[in-house]
């Protein structure tokens, strides 16, 4: 394997690729142009890595090259990779729960969950869960666990969602409802919110200075 091949865009296309693909819908997952992206698979297909078809490609997954990129991919993967890479799958999601919590909050307010135990809360449309699986299985990310990072999924028929800094989550209402139902954990997190957003939740949590 050529060194120039571990690269931030290769290494993308390889995460995001599905068995049997096409280059437009790599870019399109990936948000890089069809130019660079085509240029890397090309690359890749010459190592092996894919096999031209019809208006597409097929992954080959023996190839050795493939085999030492993803394993470099699942070795670093962290709390951070869970989130980032689902922007890669190419699936309608949106964060919940305690996860919409931290995305409205900014990132200000996070609670119950340590490196030992980091449930992450999503929402998948139902017609996209099998393809969630799919990567999840071939990236090694844990579904329902008891202990580590791993997604939380809730599975329905549609998803409603919104898009802050770069990630799909369910409206502030939906969040604020989340929130004012489990009160006793989130009531800071509904004075940020109050504070930022300008809404009136009759939320005095603070001491009165």
């Amino acid at each position: 394997m050529e060194i120039g091949l571990l690269n931030p865009h290769v290494i993308k296309i390889l995460t995001s690729a599905r068995k049997e693909d096409t280059i437009i819908g790599i870019s399109k997952r990936i948000n890089l142009s069809y130019g660079w992206t085509n240029k890397w698979v090309n690359e890749l297909i010459k190592e092996g890595v894919f096999k031209e078809k019809w208006r597409g490609i097929i992954l080959q997954e023996d190839n050795k090259t493939y085999q030492k990129i993803l394993k470099f991919i699942k070795d670093i993967k962290d709390v951070r990779f869970y989130y980032s890479v689902l922007n890669l799958f190419g699936i309608e999601y949106c964060f919940t729960k305690t996860d919409a919590v931290y995305v409205w909050t900014e990132g200000r307010y996070n609670i119950a969950r340590y490196k030992r135990f980091y449930p992450i809360f999503i929402k998948i449309n139902e017609s996209d869960y099998p393809i969630f699986l799919e990567y999840c299985r071939k990236l090694g990310l844990s579904i329902n666990s008891k202990e580590g990072i791993f997604y939380s999924p809730e599975v329905l028929k549609r998803v409603k969602a919104v898009k802050r800094h770069g990630f799909f989550v369910e409206p502030l209402d939906e969040t604020i409802k989340f929130m004012q139902k489990n009160i006793y954990n989130f009531q800071p997190a509904l004075e940020m919110i109050q504070e930022t957003s300008g809404r009136k939740l009759g939320i005095k949590y603070r001491e009165a200075s």
